[in-house]
């Protein structure tokens, strides 16, 4: 008997989604190489900055969880998204996706929807913040401003907080770019973080946790 209870207690620890607790609320990031730690220390990205700061004594001990992937599109994410809202449980989920789609120079209905499509899956169970980026001029006015309106316009329609442009004050500032002009150093991570935290804050706060400023 003994053992048919510790069989059946393990086959529903198994079954049992992995959110640590129903005390801990979880943060899903859903990201690019801009999160995914690309070129730089993991322990030193933005996300982990975030995760430091979130695991202050003062504050609720946030779980983040990290799903970002280097190279991922829209597409990507989109198929993805539906297991780590299972497998997780997100109290708010973060989107920055969109530039390796804009950098390919993808269709932009199709990057639309499938970001329209993310967020609709998201916003059910989760508070969502959506976090967009500006390609270079070189693609050319008419692509670049359709492309940063996606972000503004699916913002407007389901009344999601955004972040217009992550990489503000980094993209252009000394020894925040790796070699490359796309990637961000280590040096530029704390900067992320402050670009995002006032748009994060809020978020942390309706879900009834105090956070410090």
């Amino acid at each position: 008997m003994k053992v048919f209870i510790i069989l059946l207690s393990i086959s529903f620890w198994l079954a049992s989604p992995l959110k640590a607790s129903a005390t801990e609320p979880v943060l899903l990031v859903v990201g690019d190489s801009l999160s995914a730690a690309y070129g730089i220390d993991r322990d030193r990205s933005w996300v982990a900055l975030l995760q430091e700061r979130l695991s202050d004594e003062s504050t609720p001990n946030w779980q983040v969880i990290n799903a970002s992937i280097s190279g991922e599109t829209t597409e990507g994410g989109l198929a993805r998204l539906p297991r780590l809202l299972a497998v997780h449980q997100p109290d708010l989920v973060i989107i920055e996706l969109g530039g390796n789609d804009g950098l390919r120079g993808h269709p932009l209905a199709s990057i639309r929807a499938n970001l329209e499509q993310m967020i609709q899956l998201a916003l059910p169970d989760a508070a969502l913040l959506l976090v967009g980026i500006e390609l270079p001029p070189n693609y050319g006015p008419r692509y670049t401003r359709a492309f940063a309106e996606i972000y503004l316009e699916l913002a407007e329609i389901y009344q999601v907080d955004l972040l217009p442009f992550f990489l503000e004050g980094v993209y252009d500032a000394d020894a925040m770019m790796q070699a490359d002009g796309l990637h961000p150093t280590e040096a530029a991570q704390p900067q992320l973080l402050a670009n995002i935290w006032p748009h994060l804050e809020p978020l942390l706060t309706s879900n009834h946790l105090s956070v410090q400023p």
